[in-house]
């Protein structure tokens, strides 16, 4: 799929068959993330491949929607901080990175024919728990990733004029 097409594709899934996810479409995926910009070429994210099948009740404390288990696989994009490049204020990068390498992800996902739904609401705690993360990591977005069970639904967004400025605020 050609990459403006994918763009106008994309949307929140929140339903999904069970059919596997082919190992080599997967690595694509994660190698459109690997590809990512990020800040001083630093890369201070981790992706966290799960398969649902078996862990469904886990994930759940995660993230409580039935549809996030649909799937038969949730990844977790998480950040570095230790490894973030700082800008001139200090200001860490690693979510901004972390963020671009998930957003290259869905993407990707998108122009291959499978769905996924950015979550920002999840228990970190949970996740912690779950995915046996150390202290001096972040959880910051999961996605179911699989096939969506229907076809896309229309999405609005606001006209360029409300969101773009131009020289100055």
């Amino acid at each position: 799929m050609e990459l403006f097409k994918a763009i106008g594709a994309r949307y929140s899934v929140r339903g999904y068959r069970s059919d596997p996810v082919d190992d080599a479409t997967l690595g694509q995926v994660l190698e459109a993330a690997r590809r990512a910009p990020t800040a001083s070429n630093r890369q201070p994210f981790r992706l966290i491949v799960v398969h649902t099948r078996g862990r469904k009740d886990e994930l759940l404390r995660i993230y409580g929607r039935p549809w996030f288990v649909q799937a038969p696989l949730v990844l977790a994009m998480v950040a570095v901080p230790s490894e973030a490049w700082r800008r001139v204020d200090d200001k860490p990068y690693d979510e901004v990175d972390a963020t671009i390498a998930m957003d290259h992800l869905v993407l990707a996902a998108t122009a291959l024919g499978l769905g996924t739904c950015w979550i920002a609401a999840f228990d970190p705690a949970a996740a912690r728990e779950v995915l046996g993360l150390p202290d001096d990591v972040e959880p910051l977005a999961f996605t179911p990733l699989g096939l969506p069970d229907k076809p896309s639904a229309a999405t609005s967004r606001r006209p360029l004029a409300e969101i773009v400025k131009y020289e100055r605020w």
